[in-house]
């Protein structure tokens, strides 16, 4: 298998980032975000990509820097939330190790808050956040080799989890 060690998907504010930083040094393994690639390369925050070119915009650039990095990296990586909404990045996704994150709407509010820096979260959060994961749950699901619920669990409860679930061994 070529690729990521670990892929991470799931919703904003599940913890993809904390979770893959863990699971990358528990594995001894090189951690990217690629989110934080799209800032690098864009030099502003993603809620400034949205205001100033809309969501389209941000989803081609997004998709780019996904296929980017599953050339590239052979870590953990993490994928920001929408990441699975495009078809060409399912398909990336089959025959790598998919760990998909899942939280519930309280879980959510208790984590993010569903403030305002999460520009599709920005009028009525726990309506819309509803909203994008009965979007979007389904195709979580679909390009995941595990899911671990992350409900209520401490960010090294939940690394444990993807280590078992993954059946993957700490170097």
């Amino acid at each position: 298998m070529s690729g990521p060690l670990v892929v991470l998907v799931g919703p904003m504010g599940v913890g993809k980032s904390t979770v893959g930083l863990m699971l990358a040094e528990r594995l001894g393994a090189g951690y990217r975000d690629s989110d934080a690639d799209i800032v690098a390369e864009q030099g502003r925050a993603i809620a400034d990509i949205f205001v100033e070119e809309g969501e389209a915009a941000f989803r081609a650039a997004e998709k780019q820097a996904v296929r980017r990095a599953l050339a590239e990296h052979d870590g953990v990586l993490s994928l920001g939330g929408g990441a699975i909404l495009d078809a060409d990045t399912r398909a990336l996704l089959a025959g790598q190790r998919v760990l998909y994150l899942s939280m519930d709407v309280e879980e959510a509010v208790k984590r993010t808050g569903l403030n305002a820096a999460r520009p599709l979260l920005a009028v009525n959060p726990r309506k819309q956040w509803r909203e994008l994961m009965e979007a979007r749950r389904h195709l979580y699901e679909e390009v995941a080799t595990a899911v671990v619920p992350t409900d209520g669990r401490t960010p090294e409860e939940v690394t444990q989890a993807a280590l078992d679930a993954l059946e993957l061994k700490e170097a």
